[in-house]
């Protein structure tokens, strides 16, 4: 009978011992995993601050002989930096506005308001998500060259202003979580939709609205493709089209000019995230939730 019991100090240790090898497994991986994932972004980090010629030596030096930081502010003399730089901002917060206002306005009436067909025509939104870009880019082109807006920032900046599908569907699963009490009280109050809408809901999804906002923030900073289409004068290139110059430039050709202006290029974007990340977080997690 005495055998059928273990004594609770041993016990506790075993426990203790196996939880503590678990744990060193389980965050070991978890660590060779996350340098996996960031050697992309070291790599870049390392040859933005080698000197010419070495990013393409072989066998490669990840960590640098000699820290070239001339590297950065060449990039300066060789390409417009600043500009590009404004008008990435111009274009990357007139596109993020239009999103947020467009999207919060279409999920808050599918979301909150009943009517027929409603719906069947929330699923015809989330279907235009599966029609590929290249699909649609050769007549969003004509469209645009018919309203003389190819080469100004329009076509950049108008499309978020319709309600991007994607940001529909958060902002939607998000208002539903909302107690559609507080509606009710409101129209008791003489409040009507648009009251609501701006008062009530918006103030109470900040985390989703920072989570579209950020989102389409980093869509549009690394849109390559549109601005290399619609864009002709280079004045008006934004930083994505921009930083390709590099590789034009005799002299600029280099990889380590090429990295600088990379880094350069994603640093706001990462910055942006590292902020922003508790936001977003909560924004994705609570977006699965209806209650």
């Amino acid at each position: 009978m005495a055998a059928a019991f273990t004594h609770p100090g041993k016990r506790s240790w075993q426990y203790i011992a196996s939880e503590t090898i678990r744990q060193l497994i389980v965050y070991t991986l978890l660590l060779v995993l996350g340098i996996a994932i960031m050697l992309p972004l070291l790599w870049t980090l390392s040859s933005s601050l080698k000197p010419a010629g070495a990013g393409t030596r072989f066998p490669p030096e990840f960590i640098p002989k000699v820290f070239v930081w001339d590297n950065y502010p060449h990039v300066f003399r060789m390409i417009p930096f600043m500009t590009f730089f404004k008008n990435s901002v111009i274009v990357s917060s007139l596109a993020v506005l239009g999103e947020v206002l467009s999207a919060s306005l279409v999920a808050y009436s599918f979301a909150r308001l009943r009517f027929p067909g409603r719906n069947i025509l929330f699923l015809i939104v989330l279907a235009t998500m599966m029609i590929p870009y290249p699909v649609t880019m050769v007549p969003t082109f004509i469209m645009f060259k018919l309203l003389h807006m190819v080469g100004t920032f329009l076509p950049l900046v108008l499309p978020p202003y319709f309600g991007p599908a994607f940001s529909i569907f958060l902002l939607r699963q998000f208002f539903m979580t909302i107690n559609l009490e507080l509606d009710e009280a409101a129209k008791v109050d003489g409040a009507g939709e648009f009251l609501i809408y701006s008062r009530i809901v918006l103030p109470l999804s900040k985390p989703v609205l920072a989570t579209v906002a950020i989102f389409s923030f980093m869509a549009n900073w690394n849109d390559f493709l549109n601005p290399l289409i619609y864009l002709g004068d280079s004045n008006m290139y934004t930083l994505a089209l921009g930083v390709n110059f590099l590789r034009s430039f005799r002299g600029g050709g280099d990889l380590p000019l090429q990295m600088a202006a990379s880094v350069m290029f994603i640093a706001p974007c990462v910055l942006l995230f590292i902020i922003a990340q508790r936001s977003i977080v909560k924004g994705i997690v609570t977006t699965g939730i209806k209650g």
